[in-house]
């Protein structure tokens, strides 16, 4: 996100303690990722939001209301969020323009995940774009490595697909999540990254993948290329570990 609101909340009602806990920036880490799995999780990173009201924030940039009025929806961020609300990013047009917001649970009306939309059609005349003709393939099965899997497209294509505005566009990338809360073997991943890129050079566009494991959202490329850490995208911050599979039993993290 180019720019965040502040939370409409005070930091206290998502991390209790967590200013008089010991070790500094690590003990903060910790109080958060304790609240963070506690929390809410009816909403998850990358679902859509069709929302019926959205909070206005003294540094909102002044695109951000006519990109509401012409699509009311918001992708849900990773953020630690007090209960009863949750972290939004607002998409206008073009990549700069991202805009990091809050929701309250009343005003959210719908929602759309990535996996409901892995069917979904775009307008007849959007079909030839590149992004969704490499998404075509894929709901064919021409990955078959993929079938064995719950996935969606997000970004550019999974926005489109839901809000039925025009996003794509001919240089976009599709971005896909895959739901992996079991463990994914490195080598499998190899293959499974080896399809998606060769049909992305087929095609002639960028695929982009998301492991959505329990401790964040990991790229395929970097688990596939059997790092020794791997880069967990998680509401708490990203962190660099061994297992994105690893969870304490005891603490509920990583």
């Amino acid at each position: 996100m180019r720019v965040c609101a502040a939370p409409p909340f005070e930091a206290s009602r998502v991390a209790p303690g967590a200013a008089s806990s010991a070790g500094g920036a690590t003990a903060a880490v910790a109080a958060t990722a304790a609240v963070v799995a506690a929390s809410n999780t009816q909403w998850r990173p990358h679902d859509l939001l069709r929302l019926q009201h959205l909070r206005s924030f003294a540094d909102e940039p002044a695109w951000v209301r006519d990109a509401f009025a012409r699509a009311p929806y918001a992708v849900v961020r990773r953020a630690p969020a007090a209960d009863g609300f949750v972290a939004i990013g607002v998409r206008g047009a073009g990549r700069a323009r991202r805009y990091g917001s809050w929701a309250h649970a009343d005003d959210i009306v719908s929602v759309v995940s990535p996996e409901s939309l892995t069917q979904a059609q775009p307008e007849t005349g959007r079909r030839a774009l590149p992004c969704f003709v490499a998404l075509s393939a894929l709901q064919s099965d021409a990955v078959g490595s993929l079938t064995r899997f719950v996935w969606g497209p997000t970004g550019s294509a999974g926005f489109e697909l839901a809000t039925r505005m025009p996003t794509v566009t001919e240089t976009s990338d599709l971005d896909l999540l895959i739901r992996a809360p079991e463990r994914l073997a490195q080598d499998f991943a190899c293959v499974l990254l080896d399809q998606l890129q060769a049909l992305a050079a087929h095609i002639g566009i960028r695929i982009d993948t998301q492991l959505e494991t329990p401790t964040g959202g990991v790229a395929l490329a970097e688990w596939a290329a059997g790092k020794a850490r791997v880069l967990a995208r998680a509401a708490s911050g990203p962190q660099l570990i061994a297992d994105p599979w690893a969870i304490d039993a005891h603490t509920g993290t990583a």
